[in-house]
């Protein structure tokens, strides 16, 4: 199984007491990052309450990270929970992803296009 364990510290942009902050090494959109959990967790739903919690400020990390090197003006922040979802590295991670003005013909519907055919409404 696939986990971030072996990460070099020298990508590790933030490092708190349960999340570490990267840029995503495929990145959709400039500045695309990963929030991902220090202990070895398959997804959000076996986060602690603890972490659960911390996750929003560590959210807003990522954003201040990327926002001293990009101008986005969008986000989208998801999670793939479940090989059904996409997931396909078991270790929590959450993306953290810039949008850009024109990066996409219509963005609207954002995450909804996960399954096709049905962002559009």
């Amino acid at each position: 199984m696939m986990t971030f364990n072996n990460i070099p510290k020298e990508r590790i942009l933030y490092q708190g007491e349960y999340f570490f902050i990267v840029r995503d090494l495929y990145p959709v959109s400039p500045g695309h990052s990963l929030i991902i959990s220090n202990e070895l967790k398959v997804d959000y739903f076996e986060l602690s309450a603890i972490e659960r919690e911390s996750l929003g400020e560590v959210i807003l990390e990522a954003k201040r990270s990327i926002e001293l090197e990009f101008k986005p003006d969008g986000y989208n922040i998801g999670m793939n929970c479940g090989e059904a979802a996409g997931q396909s590295v078991f270790h929590f991670h959450c993306h953290v992803i810039p949008r850009y003005k024109g990066d996409t013909s219509n963005p609207r519907g954002g995450v909804r296009h996960c399954v096709p055919g049905k962002g559009d409404y």
